[in-house]
């Protein structure tokens, strides 16, 4: 089974009925492994998710890392703008760094941009 994250750009509003949503099937007993983040612009999503930043993540998709320092010689990059990608994505979500490593573990991500925000 593949696990995915969908990428959200809309409101507090809408991200508050997801979890509504999800509550409920909860609570109906349905089974929910979902993985919902939130961004609150598109400006926001397209420098969090920048070609460089896409790249880092395939590759520790495929690759997870021990350190930064090996990431960044894997990736034939500089350390501290790794170190400035890991963070962002770390914040966003899109990276898990803890003491087994830094990874990606998911297979994909779905943006939905909603056009009532």
């Amino acid at each position: 089974m593949s696990e995915h994250i969908q990428l959200h750009v809309g409101s507090i509003d809408e991200m508050g009925k997801r979890f509504i949503d999800a509550w409920h099937r909860l609570e109906r007993g349905e089974t929910v492994k979902e993985t919902n983040l939130t961004l609150f612009s598109l400006e926001t999503l397209m420098s969090t998710l920048s070609p460089k930043r896409l790249a880092l993540l395939k590759h520790l998709h495929r690759h997870p890392a021990g350190t930064l320092s090996e990431l960044a010689k894997a990736l034939g990059r500089d350390y501290k703008r790794v170190h400035d990608d890991v963070s962002v994505l770390a914040h966003a979500g899109l990276v898990v760094r803890d003491k087994n490593g830094i990874r990606a573990p998911y297979d994909s991500l779905q943006a939905i941009v909603s056009l009532d925000s």
